[in-house]
């Protein structure tokens, strides 16, 4: 069990805080990207492009970080991971705002969330490949379901406190200082996982693997693996992350009824990555994925009428909301585990990581800068259902596509 909370608790602490700048695009908005007389619209979608941008430079963190951990051993990478992440995060609540330090304050920004970046871009291909190779057989789906399950954890964290903040600090000094709290609570989130991981054996897939360090994951099983999971990354950060903002700048709900659809999308995302996980270890990895893929086809639009309706009741809507999310949780329950499978161990974190954090940059990172942009310039409220849907409809063709040597769900394709 150390391996699963070694694994899980620096997801944790990267999640938590992708969750917190999502949840608080508005309010960085204000303190880094609108100067005087800027619009909060233009501001958030810079905000936004600041978000994708730390997601541009995840590929290369995994292939940085995946091909130190390839060749040198799971754990001293991961350590070092998760210490970059942890200290980038803290540093952003410690950074001056625009009325303080002037067209210097965004750059700083979005120096840190580079550097968030990269640490991200590793963080996924080491988590993934300590969770599913340290499982027992036949268990591998579930293992690595818990990647997932704590990105579930670090979205709620997220959002529950910013909740908090909002309540205890009030809307005004939350916007003028208390932003920074949520931030700085990454120094104490991540000692404990520099203390587990620490403590943390070598995986036995490593210390078994062929020994030919200098190969690298092929061309076609990294791009076929980013568009499997290209759905997942989309409809996620649609659902899960996006959502608060374009509530209240599309919608214009009130921040409090954006934050608690945001807490209930994850709620029912959090309950639904396990079971999917073991499913997967029964019926297979992609016959869950494809179901996941294929169900946000079908309901992205109507759960967005639902929310747009005034008329629709308050039950109604969190009961949307909340299978919402669980149907984007039957594709990341199998999905670290899909991805694990179509790599063999001495190239696994390397390729499994680059395949995700490709996937990740452009439909994940992106998410909201062109959600946001659409429907600016559209003015079409049913932007995000066509985005999540779109996406999905590809992941599930591609799932359709058996990969060589793929068929066990116990061993990777070799």
């Amino acid at each position: 069990m150390r391996a699963v909370a070694a694994g899980s608790v620096g997801n944790f602490v990267e999640w938590y805080e992708f969750a917190v700048y999502g949840f608080l695009a508005t309010v960085l908005a204000e303190r880094f990207f609108t100067p005087a007389g800027g619009g909060a619209v233009e501001g958030l979608v810079r905000t936004y492009a600041s978000f994708a941008l730390a997601f541009f430079f995840r590929p290369l963190g995994a292939v940085l970080f995946g091909r130190l951990g390839d060749r040198y051993g799971r754990r001293p990478v991961l350590i070092g991971v998760v210490a970059l992440m942890s200290g980038a995060t803290a540093l952003i609540g410690a950074l001056p705002t625009y009325g303080t330090a002037g067209a210097l304050a965004p750059w700083l920004l979005t120096f840190l969330r580079v550097v968030q970046g990269l640490a991200a871009g590793g963080e996924f291909g080491g988590a993934v490949a300590v969770l599913t190779e340290f499982a027992p057989p036949g268990r591998r789906g579930l293992y690595g379901a818990w990647q997932s399950f704590t990105v579930a954890l670090g979205l709620l964290g997220g959002a529950a406190v910013k909740g908090v903040a909002a309540a205890v600090l009030g809307t005004d000094r939350l916007s003028a200082w208390g932003w920074r709290l949520p931030f700085l609570l990454a120094v104490p989130l991540g000692l404990p996982a520099l203390w587990l991981r620490t403590g943390l054996a070598e995986s036995p897939d490593f210390l078994e693997r062929p020994r030919s360090p200098g190969k690298r994951p092929g061309r076609g099983a990294v791009m076929l693996a980013a568009g499997r999971v290209m759905g997942w990354a989309a409809a996620g950060y649609t659902f899960l992350v996006v959502l608060p903002s374009y509530l209240r700048t599309a919608l214009h709900a009130g921040f409090g009824q954006a934050l608690l659809a945001a807490a209930v999308a994850n709620a029912g995302f959090a309950a639904a990555i396990l079971p999917a996980g073991a499913l997967s270890d029964r019926v297979g990895r992609r016959p869950v994925l494809i179901a996941g893929a294929v169900l946000v086809v079908a309901t992205a639009l109507p759960v967005l009428n639902l929310l747009q309706d005034p008329g629709t009741p308050p039950a109604a809507k969190a009961c949307a909301l909340a299978g919402a999310g669980a149907v984007v949780g039957l594709m990341a329950g199998p999905g670290p585990a899909l991805l694990a499978e179509m790599f063999p161990s001495h190239v696994r974190w390397t390729g499994l990581g680059l395949a995700y954090a490709l996937s990740d940059a452009v439909f994940s990172g992106c998410a909201g800068l062109i959600i946001t942009e659409a429907v600016r310039r559209t003015g079409d409220p049913d932007v995000p259902g066509y985005y999540a849907a779109a996406a999905c409809a590809v992941s599930a063709l591609l799932l359709l596509k058996r990969a060589p040597g793929e068929g066990s769900r116990r061993k990777p394709c070799e």
